[in-house]
């Protein structure tokens, strides 16, 4: 019986009680770590949501913006000419001023709108951005940065919105499909619309999609032979290339 129990604490040796420690040690590690990579993630999570919320109080602030202008321009468009006394010349040169006047007012463009969240942070915006296909619709920004690039689209480079030029759109990749998440589903002949702060809605067709490096910015040249078209860029391939979707006016 002794010599049993001596040949148990036998086992039990300066080396292994080592291991031991260092089993735990790392055990307790591999916890820390999975819970800290686990606490981020929520947080990660947490932080989209607040900024797609941001997102949304934009869209919808733009939104009721649009629907005032757009009821604006047509009760201005209500034009009464009341015949009066006088002659055929001066009657046709009133209806020509009434008209140019008409046309001045149908003519005027909102280019820009600065929101303020509920946080305080003022945001500008110049278009609205909606892709049926992938259903999404967001505001688009009219810079560029991190920081705005978790809040919604941005502009990244091009002329005003729905004119003619190219008109680039960044935004970030999510796996969830939040903002460009959604973008590689795009195919040839599938339709974009952007909405400019003045009510204004043009529809876009895809006609082209390809992968470049980071530094390839030939997708936003200007060169459109006169035609309105839209670039949308996102990240993909984990980052370290870019997904182009270009469009035209239809």
């Amino acid at each position: 019986m002794n010599q049993i129990l001596v040949t148990e604490k036998l086992y039990v040796t300066p080396e292994l009680k080592r291991k031991k420690r260092i089993y735990k040690i790392e055990l307790f590690l591999s916890v820390f770590l999975i819970c800290l990579l686990f606490s981020y993630y929520i947080y990660a999570e947490y932080d989209r949501n607040k900024s797609e919320e941001v997102s949304k109080e934009i869209l919808a602030e733009i939104k009721e913006q649009v629907d005032n202008t757009v009821k604006k321009d047509e009760n201005d468009k209500i034009v009464v000419i009341l015949e009066v006394p006088g002659t055929q010349e001066d009657n046709e040169d009133k209806t020509e001023n009434q008209n140019n006047n008409q046309t001045k007012t149908n003519n005027t463009k909102i280019d820009t709108k600065t929101y303020t969240s509920k946080d305080g942070v003022k945001y500008t915006t110049e278009a609205i951005l909606k892709i049926p296909k992938i259903n999404i619709e967001y505001p688009v920004l009219s810079a560029t940065s991190d920081a705005l690039l978790f809040v919604s689209l941005n502009k990244y480079w091009g002329p005003q919105p729905n004119e003619v030029g190219n008109y680039c759109i960044v935004g970030h990749y999510y796996e969830n499909g939040k903002m460009f998440g959604k973008l590689h589903k795009l195919k040839n002949g599938d339709k974009a619309e952007l909405t400019d702060l003045s009510g204004n809605t043009l529809k876009y067709q895809v006609y082209n999609k390809y992968v470049v490096e980071p530094t390839d910015t030939r997708c936003t040249s200007q060169l459109t032979d006169g035609r309105k078209e839209l670039t949308l860029i996102t990240c993909t391939n984990g980052g370290k290339q870019r997904l182009v979707v270009k469009l035209r006016q239809v």
